[in-house]
């Protein structure tokens, strides 16, 4: 027997809480389309974003370390789908709908830069007197616009929450504009899922790979409330601190950080009385958090990685040196637009050069961006 599309959407209307969102309630697609018959909108939002370009291309951007530090670093695309994982998982369990948060999850980091963060500050220094650059704008940028796939719209037409998702995505260090999109309204249960999840994701890998990489020691965590929770419970001793060990850790530091934000988050929900979406958007809080005893802990943890491997010596110098190549690309194209390919050239004849120059850039992997420098400053590298 078929699960048909409209069975699909009975299921989700009688399983997903009142404040989720109901595929069948979507505000839809700029450009209208036949819906599909047996995915539902947000299945095929998550599907078409699984197959662009740029989502394969975050397998070779930084997260912290660059891709040629080592293989088994984080890269944007492992982080896409740990991200994808842990937001799936509060989803089901707060009974938001998963498919809408897996498919804002994958998307939420489509249109970062080469060399991660330095890479992005470089991209909107050199924008400041074009725009600007930021790195959500853009990811919405590649899916309303930039990925060619379909011959009657631009992008990927995707729903209305998906794309609000992507726009309203918001941690510490990822804050942009949302324009276009209610920004006088909380973003969705799901649009809120991701963000957390986000979080929960880079504190928790970030720290893994900066132990992995020798740039933290264990003894330099002593005192931190989450990391000592987190040994007490398993019974293991830091100054004895083996690979498997780490990883247990890891995956301790995780549970506890989504156990705390599912139970605060369904207390928030209780409280707050919603009984709709729009309910749910027009609070003046999040209702996605953390219990304030865990927003303690978690600031000390992220105070600490700030300190200690975010402004190492090691991932500084990376940091710079990926500033310097991001510029130098940059220049080096709006000087001499023919140095582009023919089919980025091609756009000018519509678009600003800074811009042109910019999304093509912003689309490089780490591997393509050293490349590319290495063909036009290297006097004897082919071109």
């Amino acid at each position: 027997m078929i699960l048909w599309r409209e069975k699909l959407e009975e299921i989700e209307a009688e399983r997903l809480a009142p404040y989720a969102m109901k595929s069948r309630e979507s505000r839809g697609r700029a450009y209208p389309e036949e819906e599909h018959p047996y995915r539902s909108a947000f299945q095929r939002d998550r599907d078409r974003i699984l197959h662009t370009t740029a989502f394969r291309r975050l397998e070779y951007k930084t997260q912290v370390f660059i891709t040629y530090e080592g293989d088994y670093y984080r890269t944007r695309l492992t982080h896409t789908l740990e991200v994808a994982q842990i937001g799936r998982t509060i989803a089901r369990a707060l009974r938001a709908n998963e498919d809408l948060v897996e498919a804002i999850a994958l998307a939420h980091d489509l249109g970062h830069t080469p060399f991660g963060h330095s890479g992005e500050e470089a991209l909107h220094e050199l924008m400041a007197d074009h725009g600007g650059f930021e790195h959500n704008r853009q990811s919405l940028r590649i899916v309303e616009k930039l990925e060619a796939r379909y011959p009657d719209f631009p992008g990927l037409n995707l729903t209305w929450e998906t794309r609000e998702g992507i726009s309203k995505h918001r941690t510490e260090y990822d804050v942009g504009p949302c324009l276009g999109y209610e920004p006088e309204k909380r973003s969705t249960l799901e649009g809120q899922i991701v963000n957390a999840a986000d979080e929960i994701a880079y504190n928790t890998h970030d720290l893994d790979d900066g132990l992995r990489a020798g740039l933290l020691m264990p003894e330099m965590l002593s005192g931190i409330t989450l990391w000592e929770e987190a040994l007490s419970s398993l019974g293991i001793k830091a100054e004895k601190l083996t690979e498997m060990n780490r990883h247990q850790l890891i995956r301790r530091l995780i549970d506890m950080e989504v156990t705390d934000l599912i139970q605060e988050t369904s207390r928030r929900l209780e409280e707050s009385g919603v009984r709709s979406v729009e309910e749910l958007r027009s609070l003046p809080y999040d209702v996605v958090g953390f219990s304030a005893e865990m927003e303690r802990a978690n600031r000390e943890l992220k105070d600490f990685l700030l300190n200690n491997l975010y402004r190492h010596y090691r991932v500084i110098r990376m940091q710079a040196k990926a500033k310097r190549f991001i510029k130098e690309l940059f220049h080096a194209y709006v000087e001499e637009p023919a140095q582009l390919p023919a089919h980025i050239q091609r756009r000018l004849e519509g678009e600003d050069l800074h811009r042109v120059v910019c999304d093509y850039i912003a689309g490089m992997t780490d591997r393509f961006a050293l490349e590319e420098y290495q063909k036009l400053f290297e006097p004897f590298e082919r071109v």
